[in-house]
C-alpha cells in the first residue's frame, strides 16, 4: 500500500536515527523527502500515526521544528509491504522489493515465511471446499506454448496442460494408448494410422477432431523446423484425416524412433480455431486437453484449476498455484522452515529426511564437453585433445560440486560403481604425463574458447581454474540457451553442455548427436549419419542402444566427447499425500494427487 511505501521512505532517509528517538524536523523537510505539498505531508503524517508507527508532535508555525519519533523498524514495514504484494499474488515485486533493500536477514525472514505458504490447504466457500496446492518452482516460464519450450519447468506445465497422441511410461520401456486408442503401421513401416478417442474436450470446450492433429504437426513443422526432435517430424510427407476420428501420416522413410517421438509434449496437440485466432502462438495462453488448464498468470505465479471434462477423469486438486522463485541450484531445507508438501530438485538434512519420503529419479542430467573440430586451432590435433582429458580431474570436480545427487560419469548409460572408480583412478594415473602430452601436441599457451549457457557457467569456471593449474588457458564465452544451437557457437572451440535422459532417452540422444554433428570433422560427420540411420531402421530396442553405446565409445576413443558428470534429482513428499506420481525426471503428475 502507498502510505507504507511512504513510511519506507521516511525511515530510509534518517538511517543513524533509532526507533523511540525523537527527532526534530519541520513539515517542510518532511514533504521534501516525499516530494508532496506541506498539506498532503500533513495528512500523510496522520495516517501513520494512527497506524501507530510513529508520533508526529507539531508545534505552531510553519519554520518550528516539531517532535517525531519512529516505532516501527523498517526491515518490519519491509516485510509487511511484501507479504501484502503476495497476497496480491505479486511475487516477483515481493522479491524485488526485499532484494533491492539490501537487507539480507529481511530476505530470509521473508523467505522462511513464504515457505510456509506452500503445500496443500482447503478453503470452504460456504459449503463448498476447494483443494489447492501451492508449488513452488525454481525456475522462470517464458513459454508455454509446446513447440517453443526450452526449460524443464516449462515443460512440467505444459505436461499438465496437454496431451499427445500416445505416451511413454516412466521407464521408457513401453509405448501406451492416449488420445489415440490404437494405431497400425504399413509393412514399409512409414505409413502410420491413428484412431482417436471420441468425446476428448479442449479447455474451451469443442471436442477434438483428426484436423486439430493434422493442424498441430504441420504447425509444428513451420513453427519449429530446427527445435527439438526436428528431424522426427521432417520427415512427414503427408497428414490426411479421412474422417473426425482417423489420421495417417506418411513418412518419407522408415523411423523406428518415430512413435516415441509422438510420446513427447513436443508433439502435444493444440486447438486449430484458438491457436489462428492468437496469431499462430499460444505464449502465455495455452489452451489443450490436459488435465489441468491454465487461468491466469501474472508477476510469477501460474494458476491452473482442474479441467473437469477431462477425459481420463478429474483429478481430486481443485486448484494448483505454481510459484516461480528465483533460479537456485538446489532448494535446501532448516529445521526453521515450515517446508511444503511436494518439493522437487531438492536435498534434505538427515533430521528432516526421518520426517520426509524421497524418491531418486530414474531420469538424470549428464554434462559434458564436446570439441568443435571445424575451427582451426589447437583442438584439431588429437594429442591435445588426449591433454584436455587428462587434465579433466573428476574427483575436484565433485569436491567443488558436493553433493548425493552428484556423481562421476563416463557414459550417457548408468554403470556400476565400480567402473566410476576404475575410471577416475585411470584418469589420476594419467596426469603425470601431461606436460609432456601438452609439449607433444605443441601447445604453446593460447587461449581456447569454451562456450555454454549461462546457467552451467558455475561448472565452466571451475574448468577453467582446473585447466588453467594444467597449464591450459580457457576463455569462457556464455550463449542464451534459446540460441546455443545457433552460429555462435561454431566460433568457440570447446562446447560445454548437458542432456537430461529420462523416458526419452533415445530421442534425446538422437538430437544431441545430430547437433554434435555441426561442429564435427567429416570423417565423424560420416560415422554419425551412418549410426543414426541404423538407429531409425533398428526395431529393436536392445539393438539400439547398443548401437548408441558403440557411437559414444568411438567418440570417447579419439577425446570428441568428455563426460564430467551426472546428476540425479531428488523429489520429496510429505506422507499425507497419496496417488503421488512421478515421470523419470521427478516431476510430480498433479491429477494423481491426493491428501489425507
Amino acid at each position: 500500500m502507498k502510505i507504507r511505501k511512504h513510511y519506507l521512505t521516511l525511515r530510509r532517509s534518517f538511517p543513524h536515527v533509532q526507533e523511540e528517538t525523537p527527532m526534530e524536523i519541520t513539515i517542510e523537510e518532511l514533504a521534501a523527502y516525499l516530494e508532496c505539498t506541506h498539506r498532503n505531508m500533513v495528512l500523510v503524517l496522520k495516517r501513520m500515526q494512527q497506524e501507530s508507527w510513529l508520533t508526529w508532535l507539531p508545534k505552531k508555525g510553519r519554520s518550528n521544528r516539531s517532535t517525531l519519533i519512529f516505532h516501527v523498524r523498517k526491515e518490519d514495514m519491509l516485510m509487511e509491504e511484501a507479504k501484502e504484494l503476495v497476497a496480491k499474488q505479486d511475487l516477483h515485486s515481493a522479491l524485488d522489493l526485499l532484494q533491492a533493500s539490501e537487507h539480507s536477514a529481511s530476505l530470509r525472514e521473508f523467505q522462511d515465511w513464504l515457505s510456509g505458504q506452500f503445500g496443500f490447504r482447503s478453503e470452504l466457500q460456504g459449503q463448498h471446499r476447494t483443494d489447492v496446492l501451492r508449488f513452488p518452482l525454481t525456475q522462470a516460464i517464458h513459454d508455454l506454448d509446446p513447440a517453443a519450450i526450452h526449460y524443464s519447468g516449462e515443460s512440467h506445465l505444459v505436461n499438465q496442460l496437454f496431451d499427445s497422441l500416445v505416451r511413454m511410461d516412466a521407464k521408457g520401456e513401453q509405448i501406451l494408448p492416449h488420445l489415440a486408442h490404437a494405431w497400425d503401421v504399413d509393412d514399409s513401416r512409414t505409413l502410420w494410422t491413428f484412431y482417436l478417442r471420441k468425446g476428448v474436450s479442449f479447455h474451451h470446450g469443442r471436442e477434438m477432431t483428426a484436423s486439430d492433429v493434422k493442424y498441430s504437426l504441420e504447425r509444428l513443422q513451420r513453427l519449429a523446423p530446427r527445435g527439438l526432435y526436428s528431424w522426427a517430424y521432417a520427415n512427414i510427407v503427408e497428414i490426411e484425416a479421412p474422417n473426425e476420428t482417423t489420421l495417417r501420416i506418411q513418412l518419407a522413410e522408415r523411423n523406428e524412433l518415430f512413435l516415441g517421438f509422438l510420446t513427447t509434449n513436443r508433439a502435444s496437440i493444440v486447438p486449430a480455431d484458438i491457436v489462428e485466432k492468437s496469431g499462430g502462438l499460444m505464449h502465455k495462453s495455452p489452451v489443450g486437453t490436459g488435465p489441468f488448464r491454465l487461468t491466469g498468470q501474472d508477476q510469477g505465479i501460474w494458476i491452473l484449476e482442474a479441467f473437469p471434462a477431462y477425459f481420463q477423469g478429474r483429478g481430486f486438486l481443485d486448484r494448483v498455484e505454481v510459484w516461480t522463485l528465483p533460479e537456485k541450484e538446489h532448494t535446501e531445507l532448516s529445521d526453521t522452515r515450515q517446508p511444503f508438501q511436494v518439493m522437487h530438485n531438492v536435498r534434505i538434512s538427515d533430521m528432516d529426511a526421518e520426517r520426509w519420503q524421497q524418491v531418486r529419479q530414474s531420469g538424470m542430467t549428464t554434462k559434458f564437453l564436446t570439441v568443435n573440430e571445424l575451427k582451426e586451432g589447437a583442438l584439431r590435433n588429437p594429442l591435445m585433445r588426449e591433454a584436455l582429458h587428462v587434465a579433466l580431474n573428476r574427483c575436484i570436480l565433485l569436491e567443488q560440486l558436493s553433493g548425493d545427487v552428484i556423481e562421476a560419469a563416463n557414459s550417457f548409460f548408468p554403470q556400476s560403481q565400480q567402473d566410476r572408480d576404475d575410471q577416475q583412478q585411470a584418469g589420476l594415473l594419467e596426469v603425470g604425463k601431461l606436460e609432456a602430452m601438452l609439449h607433444a601436441a605443441g601447445y604453446q599457451g593460447e587461449t581456447i574458447k569454451l562456450a555454454t549457457i549461462p546457467q552451467y557457467e558455475k561448472d565452466a569456471l571451475i574448468l577453467q581454474k582446473m585447466y588453467a593449474e594444467a597449464g591450459i588457458h580457457l576463455d569462457i564465452m556464455l550463449i542464451p540457451a534459446e540460441e546455443f544451437k545457433g552460429e555462435q557457437r561454431m566460433t568457440a572451440d570447446l562446447l560445454l553442455f548437458a542432456i537430461m535422459l529420462d523416458e526419452h532417452r533415445e530421442l534425446r540422444l538422437y538430437d544431441m548427436y545430430k547437433s554434435m554433428r555441426q561442429h564435427a570433422s567429416s570423417e565423424i560427420q560420416l560415422l554419425i549419419d551412418d549410426s543414426l540411420r541404423k538407429l531409425r531402421f533398428e526395431a529393436d530396442a536392445q539393438h539400439r542402444k547398443a548401437l548408441l553405446e558403440q557411437l559414444e565409445s568411438q567418440l570417447k576413443q579419439r577425446h570428441s566427447l568428455l563426460f564430467l558428470y551426472r546428476k540425479h534429482l531428488k523429489t520429496a513428499f510429505h506422507p499425507s499425500i497419496r496417488g503421488i506420481s512421478l515421470d523419470s525426471l521427478g516431476w510430480v503428475r498433479f491429477r494423481d494427487i491426493w491428501f489425507t
